[in-house]
């Protein structure tokens, strides 16, 4: 969040109504999906003097995984970056981004691939579980900075925080018993932000195995979260003057399905 971030703060453009996005691609040049999750069934459209990324041949893991990011980088530049000079060029300046997108640090859920959101349109932030602790200047600052930097800085129109199918963090805070010592040194304490939400599904869900009352769980654990969003001043303030809204999503990743709603 430092750096180029912050220097300057022009005055922001007129930005689309989020309900009707536009229809152009999400990047000129790839119009679907399957070029990012599947590069090798990409046309070859490579320079003829560019030659392609080396075969990865060495034995030792570490400079695999080395080789593996490059790689990666290497075939962004060449079919995303360089291709897309009107999208990339103002980000160079400034960005000014309409969402501030809270999301799981699953692997398995890459908001800004399964929304389509380009460079410049979402300001993320990734944690377990996609928990947001209640305001207290003395713990969670960077949550809390990060949600200060939107709201006041970018002044961004909404904040989406999204849960997911098979979260490892609700089913942990779903298992947590009342006393005991901690498996973990931070996990427990860091979930216990839903503790709420589950107590409401055990109370109202107790008849539902326990997968299910895992499903029922990640809804609610957002709605703890959009809750507590409501206790850092500078959110709440802009919330009554209409220039800021909340969404709550959920992203199923073994049906392949996205719900939203608002608090």
């Amino acid at each position: 969040m430092g750096g180029c971030c912050c220097c300057c703060f022009p005055s922001k453009p007129p930005r689309e109504n989020p309900m009707h996005p536009a229809a152009e691609p999400l990047i000129q040049g790839i119009t679907s999906t399957d070029h990012l999750l599947h590069p090798s069934s990409e046309p070859n459209h490579t320079p003829p003097h560019h030659q392609p990324p080396p075969v990865i041949t060495s034995t030792d893991e570490g400079k695999d995984a080395v080789v593996r990011l490059k790689t990666g980088f290497e075939r962004f530049k060449t079919n995303i970056f360089d291709k897309n000079p009107k999208l990339f060029e103002p980000l160079k300046k400034d960005q000014s981004p309409k969402y501030m997108v809270f999301a799981c640090a699953d692997s398995r859920v890459c908001p800004t691939l399964t929304l389509g959101l380009k460079p410049g349109e979402a300001f993320t932030v990734r944690n377990v579980a996609a928990m947001i602790p209640a305001y207290q200047k003395t713990r969670h600052c960077s949550i809390g900075s990060a949600i200060e930097f939107a709201v006041v800085v970018l002044k961004v129109e909404y904040i989406v925080v999204i849960g997911h199918s098979r979260c490892a963090g609700i089913r942990e805070l779903l298992s947590l018993k009342d006393e005991g010592p901690n498996a973990y040194h931070f996990i427990e304490d860091w979930v216990k932000i839903g503790m709420n939400a589950k107590k409401k599904v055990q109370t109202e869900n107790r008849l539902l195995p326990f997968d299910d009352q895992c499903t029922v769980l990640e809804k609610e654990a957002v709605n703890v979260s959009l809750g507590n969003l409501n206790s850092y001043p500078f959110v709440k303030d802009r919330m009554s003057k209409g220039t800021l809204h909340l969404i709550g999503a959920r992203y199923d990743f073994v049906h392949g399905s996205f719900e939203t709603w608002e608090p």
